[in-house]
């Protein structure tokens, strides 16, 4: 079901991008929109995984160097049929944890300090399990190709409030009330996509790594101890990169902001792994 979400949520924002160049640019406005977006999705499929290491100062490590950490990965990798990712660590007191890369044989799975210091071995497995479930899943693929098209959007917004591609508009008659509309509302609308796509792959990601570890409440528990020390010292962090990570490092919000949120609400995701428990 979240996979059929998630692929009409894609269309439509791949949909979205083609029909504002159109609006502001005709054929030839729509054509380059469509490339654009082939370019913006390619770079980001090629770099990003890099990109967001370096931007968090992860490093790589070895069985040498956190042999717990690299041998309950191998082990839940195994399980999972997935081969062996990289492993990093971020120097972040926060816990929180994220997966990155083109595909599961690129893939790197990052910790921060501070999960490794606050979560029990069941705990940590839990939450492991998860960021492997985002890889066994290619989330990080679809969430990388959200980010981008919903990047190209705003981008493109910005360049017609600014009247770099408006010349064209004005030319086919646009009325300059319905320009503005389209570049103020446009971002939004694309936003809102991505945060949808990015809920729903949370979703799966949970369910998916609650099968590979074998231990729905060990998850649970460990997004619990994540909120609660979440909520009390919220990260400042790049919003970008927000939904990359187990839990939203800024904390989660409430009333019309939570539209916008990039993870479902903590609670839900506990009482749907809860729930999986009690099958099990």
């Amino acid at each position: 079901m979240n996979t059929a979400k998630t692929f009409l949520l894609m269309s439509a924002l791949a949909v979205f991008l083609v029909f504002i160049g159109g609006v502001l640019g005709g054929p030839n406005g729509a054509r380059g929109c469509f490339f654009l977006a082939l370019l913006m999705n390619g770079t980001a499929y090629w770099f990003s995984d890099k990109m967001v290491l370096r931007a968090y100062r992860a490093r790589i490590v070895t069985d040498t160097d956190a042999p717990r950490l690299t041998g309950s990965v191998r082990k839940l990798a195994h399980n999972a049929g997935l081969p062996m990712p990289r492993v990093a660590i971020i120097p972040m007191e926060a816990p929180n944890a994220f997966a990155t890369g083109r595909n599961p044989r690129n893939a790197v799975v990052a910790v921060s300090t501070g999960l490794l210091n606050l979560m029990t071995q069941d705990e940590l497995e839990g939450v492991l399990a998860h960021e492997l479930g985002h890889i066994r899943n290619r989330d990080l693929l679809i969430s990388t190709m959200a980010a981008a098209l919903a990047g190209a959007v705003s981008m493109l917004s910005n360049s017609a409030r600014w009247g770099v591609v408006s010349r064209g508009t004005r030319a086919r008659g646009t009325h300059p009330a319905a320009l503005l509309l389209i570049t103020l509302l446009a971002p939004m609308a694309a936003m809102l996509i991505q945060v949808a796509i990015s809920r729903n792959r949370e979703f799966d990601a949970d369910k998916a790594g609650a099968q590979i570890s074998g231990k729905p409440l060990a998850l649970s528990s460990a997004l619990e101890k994540i909120q609660s020390l979440t909520e009390a010292q919220p990260v400042p962090i790049d919003p970008s990169t927000a939904h990359l990570f187990i839990m939203n490092p800024l904390g989660q919000t409430g009333g019309l902001a939570a539209l916008f949120r990039t993870h479902p609400s903590t609670q839900e995701r506990i009482d749907r792994l809860r729930e999986m428990a009690g099958r099990i």
